[in-house]
């Protein structure tokens, strides 16, 4: 039953008009999709696009007002540059469902008319409305997904669902919302649900858009967690001049270069890849025999759409279970049976060839059943990293940990240390830097020999790793001097970094004490041998002083050498203070 538009709202429409927003790939800055936002709603006496659609509801004309608007979005569409290669996000109210006139059908002969690709469409399912008839949204999800649509759940996270839509619906896209993007880069609890979230969706198969993207800071965190598009104004605001919608974005690609030339090189990542040839969604079934029967040696086989990106795998033992059943390989040569290739599709994590090895590591560390992750390269298929890879790579990751690890604590030593502070040079990130140095260390080695010297090193260094969170970098530089370095610091609020390091030099004089003497506890000091001279001296118990460093965000080009100098000549200072601490600033 086809409901007609009045005149009152066809004219509306007139007035309407379409804005798009770039959605672009994380890793590369080129475009991937835009997604079509209604402008105009003033002009035809609406204060948000909400009102808007909430009276067309109440009017029961939603989804015929809805078809039009489609038709309006995509017309448009086909005026980008390059078009073909880019998907358009079309947002549905979830209301649609509920008219009357609801119809299948509609969009696919749409497309045929304005000669668009079905795989070009994503539907956007908001998770800030309230969804009346889950059933219902889950059979039409499903029907736009039979048809080679993409589903994308928008505003993840803060919907009324929440997980369960995300479960239910098996979507190919999800939208992390802006809330949690925020100050993502300084907001650790944020940073760990975000983390959590793209890590459970990459191990599913699904994309992850960090959407309403504003700073280069949460652009950079939201690469570095896996993240694998982006969107927002950081990039570009919407448009209503299709001519602004670019190919590449050449701000973006600068900053990425920027941040991949002193990044992980992943030379470890790449000799591991293996270039497993993909099949395509289409392959028909006697193609994918023939591909097992040729490659015996291949327990899986990436399947990947007609753009190369990849949706999944396909696995070899569900095909043996076929090919040894008594009428398998009818049904799997029958076109017309289920068991299409779609249907025997498994879901596989994917991550760009930029990500980093620990990224990796970590996505496949949290999936028990994983057999691989895909890797892509400008959003294409690139290669399969499969579970034996994974771990080679963490066998080889660890040799490289450990050749540089302090053999007594443990800690990472110079070389990873240098590496961190080019880091630092190199980067636009606000740092702490901070260098502790143990007082009268040897005084007490010398009294309470070496063994316990031993000790007392690795108090300090057990100290670091409890009071501070995995994040933040800890290294042993050598003897009794320690490094640590917080990444990506909040410059306004850096007294909450100095309250932990004050919290490690209170720690550590309080639990040496416990290594002296009742006699030397109650004296507070010990005889020894002065450093100049063979005449003993008193010297105090053990403490421990703190050189601390703040490089500020978009400072001047900073070499190690300075950075290194700084901290070093403030040791003598530090010593001196009252709270054995001393802090300098880059500007």
């Amino acid at each position: 039953m086809n409901i007609a538009l009045t005149q009152h709202w066809k004219s509306h429409l007139e007035l309407l008009d379409v804005a798009f927003q770039p959605i672009i790939n994380i890793h590369t800055g080129k475009i991937y999709g835009v997604e079509a936002l209604l402008r105009n709603f003033q002009d035809v006496g609406f204060k948000s696009i909400f009102s808007l659609f909430d009276t067309v509801y109440k009017e029961k004309l939603l989804y015929s007002f809805d078809l039009a608007l489609r038709e309006k979005a995509f017309k448009k569409y086909t005026q980008i540059k390059g078009y073909k290669n880019i998907k358009l996000f079309y947002n549905l109210d979830n209301r649609l469902f509920e008219m009357d006139n609801y119809s299948t059908g509609n969009t696919t002969e749409l497309l045929k008319e304005l000669n668009i690709r079905k795989e070009n469409i994503c539907f956007e399912i908001s998770e800030r409305q309230k969804i009346v008839n889950e059933h219902d949204l889950e059979r039409v999800l499903q029907h736009y997904k039979s048809e080679d649509f993409s589903i994308a759940i928008d505003d993840f996270g803060v919907g009324h669902s929440g997980y369960k839509l995300f479960y239910d619906s098996t979507p190919d896209i999800i939208k992390i919302d802006r809330f949690f993007l925020q100050g993502l880069e300084k907001n650790m609890k944020k940073k760990l649900m975000v983390r959590n979230i793209t890590h459970l969706a990459i191990q599913l198969g699904i994309k992850v858009i960090a959407e309403g993207i504003e700073t280069k800071a949460e652009y950079l965190t939201c690469k570095d967690i896996g993240c694998h598009l982006a969107q927002g104004y950081f990039i570009q605001k919407p448009t209503k001049n299709t001519s602004e919608i670019l190919l590449e974005y050449q701000n973006i690609i600068e900053i990425i270069t920027n941040d991949r030339r002193y990044g992980d090189k992943n030379t470890l990542l790449i000799k591991n890849i293996e270039q497993i040839k993909p099949l395509t969604i289409k392959t028909k079934m006697n193609k994918v025999i023939e591909y097992f029967k040729k490659n015996k040696n291949a327990p899986i086989v990436p399947i990947v759409n007609a753009q190369n990106e990849p949706l999944g795998i396909l696995l070899e033992s569900d095909i043996k279970e076929f090919l040894y059943s008594p009428y398998g390989i009818s049904l799997l040569l029958n076109e017309q049976s289920t068991s299409k290739l779609a249907n025997l599709l498994h879901p596989c994590g994917n991550a760009d060839i930029n990500s980093t090895t620990d990224t990796l590591i970590e996505l496949f560390a949290n999936n028990p059943e994983s057999v691989g992750i895909i890797m892509t390269k400008d959003g294409a298929y690139h290669g399969f990293l499969s579970a034996r890879a994974i771990i080679t790579l963490m066998h080889e990751e660890n040799i490289l940990q450990a050749r540089d690890q302090n053999p007594l604590t443990k800690l990472p030593g110079n070389t990873i240390i240098e590496k961190q502070i080019n880091s630092v040079c190199e980067s636009d990130k606000s740092y702490m830097l901070c260098y502790f140095d143990l007082d009268n260390f040897k005084a007490f080695n010398d009294v309470y020999g070496f063994r316990n010297g031993d000790r007392i090193i690795q108090l300090f260094a057990d100290i670091l790793r409890k009071e501070l969170a995995k994040n933040v970098f800890k290294a042993h530089i050598g003897g009794d001097d320690f490094f640590i370095a917080f990444e990506d610091i909040d410059i306004n609020n850096y007294q909450k970094y100095l309250k932990e390091i004050y919290t490690i030099l209170e720690k550590f004089a309080s639990s040496a004490r416990e290594f002296y003497s009742p006699k030397d506890r109650e004296n507070g000091y010990i005889i020894s041998k002065n450093r100049h001279d063979e005449q003993k001296s008193k010297f105090p118990l053990l403490s421990a002083s703190a050189s601390v460093l703040i490089t500020r965000q978009q400072k001047e080009a900073v070499s190690e050498e300075t950075i290194n100098k700084i901290l070093s000549s403030q040791k003598k200072v530090a010593k001196n203070e009252q709270k054995h601490l001393a802090i300098s600033a880059l500007i």
